[in-house]
């Protein structure tokens, strides 16, 4: 199967390529936790918060480092560059780009995180976005 790859992105919307398949963490998770989280897979870059399905955050690989475990990892979350659904795909691709994560979260405008638009570590394509 193929990925939407990034010189594709030319009439698409930020939802045409949205990695949906994501899992957020909750608001309350400790610094333990979201370290264990980033342990689990080496593909994870980006931990994203919510309450409920409402965005609260993010953190990349390492900001945790030398934090306590026992800390509530929200206080070293900040809510970063997001994009919306309806936004050109071209956008989301600037804003993943943006960061060393290669990631951006997708908000809708009720505050919902809905996805994220990842690039793909070779910066051909989107993640998560196999076609065909």
């Amino acid at each position: 199967m193929a990925r939407t790859r990034l010189d594709e992105a030319d009439g698409l919307t930020v939802a045409d390529v949205t990695h949906s398949d994501f899992k957020a963490l909750p608001a309350s998770a400790t610094v333990g936790e979201v370290q264990a989280w980033f342990e689990a897979s080496d593909s994870r870059q980006m931990a994203l918060f919510a309450d409920e399905d409402r965005y609260e955050g993010r953190l990349l690989r390492g900001d945790l480092d030398a934090a306590d475990p026992d800390e509530a990892a929200a206080e070293y979350a900040e809510r970063g560059a997001t994009v919306a659904p309806h936004e050109p795909a071209s956008r989301g691709k600037e804003l993943a780009l943006a960061t060393p994560a290669r990631r951006v979260p997708v908000v809708d405008g009720q505050g919902r995180l809905v996805g994220i638009v990842a690039v793909t570590h070779d910066l051909q394509a989107f993640c998560g976005t196999d076609n065909g």
